[in-house]
């Protein structure tokens, strides 16, 4: 079946009043108690809020909120798209993702209600960092991005498989024991088979994480290799305190995505080649599944040659290849082999 592509912004004609968020207090549905409004974005809110059902559980509500200046069919053909997303992903269990446990409308409102993650995002991490003139140490930064790799895997495999659309260092929540959680499903697209799904959240992604596929209100190019993009453009923030030239920037001038050891000289080569691949500008450049990029960032797998572009005015001093494995195991090999040859010929 396909649908027509809308882009459902909250685009409130003049003399069209937002609606009022949620009250402390509310409950919502007879059990979701509000307990603070702990984020906002373009089509609503996201809450904490207390289940009065089962004492002590706080769960997030995410709002979606539908643009009252579209005719009613489409906003009907989005809240069924909404509904259909909301069963598939009320079906996910994996430890790296909140868990949907419920979803229902509310007047003109539709809810997706998740566990509510405590701890820090990696934005505000990286950012106490960069306040202190110091990085996030390398190694913690890959460990982060293992984990992140086991959730994208796990969507990805889905039948149909699931797209995020939205890794940002914001999205990534770091819990008190170490484990990382990707949160915020707003921007979730299921890849249902000669299907155009209308987007019903407002954007298309943070920009400077965004992939050029992912512009323009379009669905039909984002597939899985678009979270491929995302995920190493968080690297580079993490890794650099530095955000990354957005892809629009970078498709004009190709120069402008500065190599992350350029500014952060602690990282090494095999990371900075694997970053840099899964940002290529056109997906067929991309590692083409997760698991490949995650195999080039822990030194399982070749990267592929980069671009001259971004590889100019940069070359990796001898130290790094000495320092850092698999260069490390062929650099010494090298090494000792040299000097037996040496010795050799001395002894002769």
């Amino acid at each position: 079946m396909f649908i027509p592509q809308f882009n459902c912004r909250m685009n409130i004609e003049e003399g069209e009043a937002l609606l009022p968020p949620l009250k402390n207090g509310e409950v919502l549905r007879g059990r979701y108690q509000i307990h603070e409004r702990i984020g906002q974005g373009g089509m609503g809110s996201i809450y904490l809020a207390d289940d009065i059902r089962l004492k002590g559980r706080q769960c997030a509500l995410k709002e979606v909120e539908y643009d009252r200046a579209l005719p009613e069919n489409i906003r009907d053909e989005a809240r069924d798209q909404f509904l259909r997303e909301a069963t598939v992903l009320a079906r996910l269990d994996h430890p790296n993702l909140p868990k949907v446990s419920d979803f229902f409308s509310n007047g003109p409102r539709d809810y997706l209600v998740m566990d509510y993650v405590p701890g820090k995002d990696l934005r505000t991490l990286m950012l106490e960092a960069r306040r202190k003139k110091t990085f996030l140490k390398e190694s913690e930064v890959l460990s982060w991005a293992d984990q992140l790799a086991n959730a994208l895997t796990f969507l990805h495999s889905q039948e149909p498989p699931i797209v995020h659309r939205d890794i940002k260092p914001s999205n990534l929540k770091l819990m008190p024991h170490g484990l990382i959680k990707l949160v915020d499903f707003g921007l979730v697209k299921i890849l249902a088979p000669e299907e155009i799904t209308i987007t019903i959240i407002q954007g298309q992604g943070t920009a400077l994480y965004t992939p050029l596929e992912q512009y323009g209100g379009s669905d039909v190019h984002t597939d899985i290799r678009s979270d491929t993009y995302s995920f190493g453009a968080t690297l580079y923030h993490l890794l650099t305190n530095e955000s990354p030239a957005d892809a629009r920037k970078r498709f004009l001038q190709p120069e402008s995505l500065v190599p992350l050891r350029q500014i952060n000289p602690a990282v090494s080569a095999r990371t900075e080649r694997a970053v840099l691949w899964a940002m290529s500008l056109h997906p067929d450049e991309r590692p083409q599944t997760i698991n490949d990029f995650r195999q080039a960032l822990l030194g399982y797998r070749e990267t592929p040659t980069l671009p001259l572009q971004v590889r100019r005015n940069h070359q990796p001093p001898v130290w790094d290849y000495l320092t850092h494995p698999p260069e490390a195991t062929l650099a010494w090999s090298a090494a000792v082999l040299l000097l037996i040859s040496l010795l050799a010929t001395l002894v002769r």
